[in-house]
């Protein structure tokens, strides 16, 4: 491990950032997380009944935790890496590739809401100039 070099660190940690969102936040593994999940509904002071999932177990909120399931994958894909590279290698360099497309997805889908908000207020302000 005193071998690690810097991209293999940066490609270990894109790789586990990639692993956790896809257990929390996607739709293709959601049905890892139903079985976990339990419907809570709750009555606002107005008579508004609103409906959501939470976790039914620890496990099923360790499923639903960013935070947690990023230790188990951190956790995971570091033990997978140490004892298992054969295997683990090309997963993480799979992984990590589209870790960090996701991160470049997300920079520029905010930049391109940016460039729309700034388009908007400069309407607005050249409407107010005539």
């Amino acid at each position: 491990m005193e071998h690690l070099s810097w991209l293999t660190f940066f490609m270990l940690i894109l790789a586990s950032y990639r692993l956790t969102h896809l257990i929390v936040f996607d739709k293709i593994t959601e049905f890892i997380r139903k079985p976990f999940m339990k419907k809570k509904r709750t009555v606002d002071a107005n008579g508004h009944v609103n409906e959501k999932n939470v976790p039914a177990s620890n496990f099923g909120y360790m499923l639903n935790c960013y935070w947690c399931a990023g230790v188990w994958c951190a956790i995971l894909i570091g033990l997978g890496y140490l004892f298992l590279p054969d295997i683990a290698v090309p997963v993480i360099f799979i992984l990590s590739i589209a870790g960090a497309q996701a991160i470049l997805e997300s920079a520029v889908g905010v930049g391109v809401k940016l460039v729309d908000v700034l388009k908007s207020v400069q309407i607005l302000i050249n409407d107010k100039k005539s």
